[in-house]
């Protein structure tokens, strides 16, 4: 068999790459469903493992975590489904109260000698956009409510499949000695990540929510559950999930209610981004902000607001992959941050 050449494997890689991602975002509808599936199904596989060394039945043990799982996904939705629709509905509003706040800030400027076209600038820069994603990221997190039952049926079988993947792993395998430890480092490192990337996320979603409930800021739950979503987004995340709180703050009650609510912010990433999330995940499970934007831009690209926020595990469910391997351990160095090399 004739041996390809350099340039023709690197243009056959890549014409598979465009085609798989073609179809990736053909299949948007299907495959969203099944990541969150995913996403759900290995946090909750160490508590399924629990609940058997405790010599709870499988069956049971699945139902119980399918229950919590549903318990916590209709308690969110009666709480935050009535939220969305009262933000969106007032969006008009809020959106021409910000380019009120923009306009004064242009006059203020003014008297300083520093001029700025109040056309040229809404025309180039239009705050109200902020607010418009905001909206349509919190309704595309609702929308994945209407698909609960497909994704919690999904995650049954991925539960019901677990205790024995790694028998049927071990069957199939040429050398399973050799191969099961790296899929074990890979899976249990994997699971470390999302468990407590999903633990820090909860708690800063809940610290948000109090913070702004105790400002007076509209809308506080949601914002807890933007913080929440965005935190997955290490770095960026938690200032794109700021504005629109912030923005709110100032055109609803004032510019130091606007400034505290910032602060709370950066207290609360920062606290748990520099201080919690490390101590218990380890300085070796980061990306670099580079690859952070631009797995930001093209998930969110390929799959949409949900593909925006599953980004950053997904990225990183690939790296934690490349560093299980000793032959791929120079790629994964390649996507974390310049930390990383110095340690």
């Amino acid at each position: 068999m004739t041996q390809l050449s350099t340039p023709l494997k690197v243009l056959l890689v890549g014409a598979a790459f465009v085609v798989v991602v073609a179809g990736m975002r053909a299949a948007e509808s299907v495959l969203v469903p099944f990541l969150l599936s995913v996403f759900i199904a290995v946090i909750s596989t160490p508590f399924l493992f629990w609940l058997q060394r405790m010599r709870v039945p499988s069956m049971v043990a699945v139902m119980l975590i399918i229950g919590v799982i549903v318990a916590l996904a209709v308690g969110l939705g009666v709480l935050v489904s009535s939220s969305i629709d009262d933000f969106i509905s007032n969006l008009p509003i809020y959106e021409s109260r910000l380019r009120d706040e923009l306009v004064l800030v242009l006059d203020w400027l003014q008297k300083f000698g520093i001029e700025i076209s109040r056309k040229g600038l809404l025309e180039y820069f239009d705050p109200g956009k902020v607010f418009e994603f905001a909206g349509t990221t919190l309704k595309s997190l609702g929308g994945v409510l209407s698909n609960l039952f497909l994704i919690l049926l999904t995650v049954v079988f991925i539960l019901f499949e677990a205790s024995g993947f790694r028998a049927k792993l071990q069957t199939i395998l040429e050398d399973p000695d050799r191969s099961l430890p790296h899929f074990s480092r890979f899976s249990d490192t994997l699971k470390q990540y999302m468990i407590i990337k999903t633990l820090v996320s909860i708690v800063t979603g809940i610290i948000i929510a109090i913070w702004l409930a105790i400002l007076g800021v509209d809308y506080p739950l949601l914002w807890g559950v933007l913080a929440f979503a965005l935190n997955y987004v290490p770095n960026i995340g938690s200032i794109i999930a700021a504005v629109p709180a912030v923005l709110l703050a100032l055109i609803q009650v004032d510019g130091q209610t606007a400034i505290l609510a910032a602060v709370g912010y950066v207290v609360v990433n920062l606290v748990m981004g520099n201080a919690v999330e490390p101590r218990f995940m380890g300085r070796h499970l980061g990306l670099s902000t580079l690859v952070v934007f631009l797995s930001l831009v093209f998930w969110g690209w390929v799959l949409g607001p949900v593909g925006m926020l599953l980004s950053v595990p997904l990225t990183m469910t690939v790296k934690i992959a490349l560093e299980s391997q000793d032959d791929t351990k120079w790629m994964a160095v390649m996507l974390g941050p310049q930390k990383e090399l110095s340690s």
